[in-house]
């Protein structure tokens, strides 16, 4: 089976006439986790969103390709399909619609009649998934996200991604707001799903969540593009130092962008 992939070329992505995303390039496979750090403003939330098709968000120039199809010729609901998850900074409540109910209908929505997953499968398979991110079982007829703490959101999220096994996954600040404990069980959900058939982009603005998911290429962005890149100790090197030496060294006087 042929490695997942995500490729990234001088992307350039405007809101509302403002330029965001500035030349923004990567290429993340399966198998590989790359972190993406930044100062606040530097386009990274912007690059979540444009890259799963918000369409608040306009693509000026560049391209972007999954498993060598272009992506932005795909409808929104045709990435979901073809294995490509978002697991967002903010995610929405959706009353009258349980958990459960969204996410066995999120599993059998590329499968034909005749695959579809059968409710022992699911039940079997989502309390195993809720056991390992330590969810209580009533999540499962809770409606979505109503009523849900951050915490609770952000599990759910990688409760999502678990049950939907996608090829490749783009984690917004999914750590935003944890204690260390929720962290810790946020990473081992993630760790649970690491295989040459996964490739991962986490944004994240600390190096605390990298102690429990060891990155393969940590990513600098700023002024809307990948500015520094290297291996878990430049991670390191950020929490110590922060992010005034890479501003220095690049000449950058003001690295915010107008958006995340």
């Amino acid at each position: 089976m042929t490695k997942p992939s995500l490729s990234v070329k001088d992307l350039h992505v405007s809101i509302e006439d403002t330029e965001i995303l500035k030349g923004f390039g990567i290429d993340v496979k399966g198998g590989e986790i790359h972190a993406i750090m930044g100062p606040n403003g530097t386009g990274k939330s912007t690059l979540a969103s444009a890259l799963m098709g918000h369409p608040k968000y306009e693509v000026t120039s560049g391209e972007a390709t999954f498993n060598g199809e272009d992506l932005f010729d795909m409808e929104v609901d045709e990435r979901a399909r073809a294995g490509l998850f978002l697991a967002m900074q903010y995610p929405s409540e959706v009353s009258g619609v349980t958990n459960a109910d969204f996410i066995r209908s999120a599993m059998n929505a590329d499968r034909d009649e005749d695959n579809q997953v059968s409710l022992m499968q699911f039940i079997r398979k989502i309390d195993d998934k809720m056991g390992t991110l330590e969810i209580d079982q009533s999540f499962q007829h809770r409606y979505l996200n109503e009523g849900f703490s951050g915490g609770e959101k952000k599990r759910n999220e990688i409760l999502q991604l678990l049950m939907l096994e996608p090829k490749m996954a783009i984690l917004d600040e999914i750590d935003s707001g944890l204690d260390i404990d929720a962290l810790k069980v946020v990473a081992k959900g993630i760790n649970e799903l690491r295989s040459e058939d996964f490739g991962c982009m986490i944004i994240t603005h600390y190096q605390r969540l990298l102690n429990y998911i060891k990155p393969d290429f940590v990513h600098v962005m700023m002024q809307g593009r990948i500015v520094k890149s290297g291996g878990p100790e430049l991670a390191q090197k950020l929490e110590e130092n922060g992010y005034d030496w890479i501003k220095d060294e690049l000449g950058i006087e003001d690295e915010r962008v107008g958006q995340k």
